[in-house]
């Protein structure tokens, strides 16, 4: 597929952006673009069989300053309408996508000679539901007959709060100075009051909605039928593989798929495929839900085929929550032994392999059982306000069809929710592997007290070869941190990616002997708590400069608040502490200093420690307090070490250490920035010279000049 004028049209298009733009060319960009054209040459063209080599994935760690966003656009474009297949870029968050499509893209085109279109691809739930405005605003006073889309997170709005909002969205629908769009609106728009007027795919009733041809969200989503590149973030394309993949986007057979920032696709994987239920709120949930559908029958008495279900479905309701009741007894019995008074959040009760104790099993089979009934009857209901939506019913309006069917939609979705989790606990669990992770959280809202059970997989593996890798037409995962150790294994291990893809590691262009990689002496490490805590204190005021930007990263929030009140008499007023203010005022905070002429210095955790582009002068030094190891309260890191260890192997050198080795490598990119930046990175923590480990980590980091405390180089 990869024929001598596909590769001319790759290298002139590269040859006339650098040109342009007046850019060197990079020996890193030029491997990527002939990584990835080779890689997507593995797919057939139209009409072709399928062929039995290596799939056309390719996995790309890109340092930092490659400048991967021309590379991967650069050859997939191009590639992508050779073989007729759709481009979906996702991003890792809904920042990065918008400056793809506002800034990068448009770029590429104007320089590149590449003619394509784009268009950006964003969830429903960033769009207003003009169906539930109406709603709200027919009704008055910002009072509704609709169930709330997410009552266990959101607050409703009070009426004051909210009607001034909807009024300004209808005025500016109306006027066609807004598109529906929630990042399109002027003002921040609380969760409270947006969640009142919009939706999800289960609420939504789609072509048979009266506002159909007005809804911003389909006609953002019909654009989609005739762009070459969708541009979206790693959640919407996750949502839609979960839902079967071409539900908002294109099918994954017809696209070629990016994800950059690809280290995230594992993880965000995982939250896409986990269930949960709140005990207490599902049982008010369910309450309401009854009391709600009593009032259907009347409503909806001329649907005849409803009849029957409608009259049963409130008794079922009440007998799920009377289970639900019981169940509470059972789980407030296995907490009776954790100590809850030693943990200082919400304590966690997790199920060793993931196994379900027999009595909780006995509670989840008949409750799996009745949301399965429970869902069943809800679907049939769904089903028949579908097809009253399409006909005229004599004293039934369209309006009210409508209304019952975004109720009953958002009651099936939860009910489906809750039955995926009770089917995951009335099992023992035990032989699965690689093992679920079960656990309850006992949670303390005010001094009110309810649980909340959550089951997950531990590894995305199984579940994106099942919707990612075997059926789209190409993969390309690319971002600047992969590898862990110098190896692509624990990608492999997390995300399942086929050993028979490309993997490519790409070196920086950044010149590392810039900076300086320093591991001061200490007498103490990490592992003494109080006296590492003692040595951040005293050495700080002598390792930091408080007339340039710095950036100090914890793993500990406790460790970051005890080591900034210890140096509050001498370095206060140049820290910027994370909690005092949002990230972003922060980080302009920060800025503003450092213009200023003066020194400011950052306190971050891990949200620090990635993402954050600081350069020049805005940070001349990171000092990292220790090698970021996980901190051992998450269940799903807990369930996979627990699964390791079970199966003979060492889950500190197969997961904690490649962890950690990564965090530091991603915490150290903080300081480089531009080809011209140049600097120190401070570990204050000597395990990474007196350990076993500390060798693979250290020699996993960029290279450095090196100061180490033991005198090496």
């Amino acid at each position: 597929m990869l024929t001598e004028e596909l590769k001319g049209t790759i290298r002139e298009a590269y040859s006339a952006i650098m040109e342009r733009k007046s850019l060197t060319p990079r020996w890193g960009q030029r491997q990527m673009i002939a990584e990835i054209a080779n890689t997507l040459a593995r797919i057939p063209s139209p009409g072709e069989p399928a062929a039995d080599g290596p799939p056309a994935v390719c996995v790309i760690e890109a340092g930092t300053g490659t400048g991967k966003t021309i590379a991967y656009a650069v050859a997939a474009i191009p590639m992508a309408r050779a073989l007729g297949k759709r481009l979906v870029v996702a991003t890792a968050t809904i920042a990065l996508q918008e400056q793809f499509v506002n800034k990068d893209l448009p770029d590429i085109k104007r320089h590149s000679g590449l003619d394509f279109t784009f268009t950006l691809a964003k969830g429903r739930r960033r769009y207003v539901c003009l169906s539930k405005l109406d709603r709200l605003m027919a009704q008055g006073q910002g009072e509704t007959d609709l169930l709330p889309l997410y009552p266990d997170e959101v607050e409703a709005p009070l009426s004051a709060e909210a009607l001034p909002v909807y009024n300004a969205m209808l005025d500016a629908l109306g006027r066609g100075q807004w598109d529906g769009d929630r990042d399109g609106w002027p003002q921040a728009i609380p969760d409270g009051v947006w969640f009142g007027v919009t939706t999800d795919h289960s609420q939504c009733s789609g072509r048979r909605c009266p506002n159909i041809g007005q809804c911003s969200f389909f006609r953002a989503r019909d654009a989609l039928q005739s762009a070459d590149i969708i541009v979206t973030n790693h959640d919407l394309a996750l949502s839609d593989l979960a839902l079967g993949g071409g539900a908002i986007l294109s099918p994954p057979e017809e696209s070629i798929y990016v994800f950059d920032e690809g280290h995230h696709l594992p993880d965000k994987a995982l939250s896409h495929f986990a269930s949960f239920c709140r005990l207490h709120t599902t049982v008010q949930w369910l309450q309401d839900s009854a009391k709600l559908l009593g009032q259907a029958a009347t409503s909806l008495a001329p649907l005849h085929s409803l009849e029957r279900t409608l009259q049963t479905l409130p008794v079922e309701m009440e007998e799920t929550a009377a289970g639900l009741q019981q169940s509470e007894q059972v789980v407030a019995t296995l907490f009776e032994d954790v100590d809850t008074d030693a943990a200082r959040d919400n304590p966690q009760l997790r199920f060793e392999h993931g196994r379900v104790p027999a009595a909780l099993q006995q509670v989840a089979r008949p409750l799996a059982a009745q949301f399965q009934k429970l869902a069943a009857s809800l679907g049939r209901v769904e089903s028949l306000l579908e097809e009253a939506l399409e006909d005229d019913f004599a004293g039934l309006d369209k309006s009210e069809i409508e209304t019952w069917h975004i109720n009953v939609g958002g009651m099936l979705a939860r009910a489906e929710g809750a039955l995926a989790l009770w089917q995951q606990y009335a099992v023992e669990g035990g032989e699965e592997s690689p093992p679920m992770a079960r656990w309850i959280t006992l949670l303390n809202s005010g001094g009110q007290f309810g649980f909340d059970l959550r089951c997950s997989p531990i590894l995305a593996a199984d579940i994106l070869e099942d919707c990612l890798w075997s059926r789209a037409a190409g993969v390309i995962v690319t971002s600047a941190t992969i590898t862990a150790l110098n190896s692509f294994e624990r990608f492999i291990l997390h995300s399942g990616a086929p050993r028979e893809a490309n993997f490519k590691v790409v070196a920086s262009p950044f010149d590392y002997a810039n900076a300086v990689f320093s591991v001061p002496a200490m007498d103490c490490d990490p592992g003494d708590a109080q006296r590492h805590t003692a040595a951040l204190i005293e050495q700080l005021p002598h390792i930091l400069d408080t007339s340039e930007g710095s950036l100090v990263l914890f793993s500990s929030r406790r460790q970051m608040l005890d080591v900034h009140e210890g140096l509050s008499g001498e370095l206060g007023d140049s820290i910027l502490m994370q909690g005092d203010y949002s990230k972003q005022e922060i980080l302009r905070r920060h800025r503003e200093a450092i213009d200023g002429g003066s020194g400011s210095i950052i306190f971050g955790l891990a949200s620090f420690a990635e993402g954050v582009d600081l350069p020049g002068d805005y940070c001349r030094h990171v000092v990292i307090a220790k090698i970021p190891f996980a901190v051992p309260d998450s269940p799903l890191e807990a369930a996979l070490a627990e699964w390791v260890e079970a199966s003979g192997r060492n889950a500190f050198m197969e997961i904690s250490v490649p962890d950690a080795a990564l965090r530091l490598v991603q915490a150290s990119g903080r300081l480089l920035r531009t080809e011209e930046d140049q600097g120190r990175v401070t570990l204050m923590d000597r395990r990474i010279l007196t350990r076993r480990y500390g060798r693979a980590i250290l020699d996993s980091l960029p290279p450095f000049r090196r100061e180490l405390g033991n005198g090496s180089q």
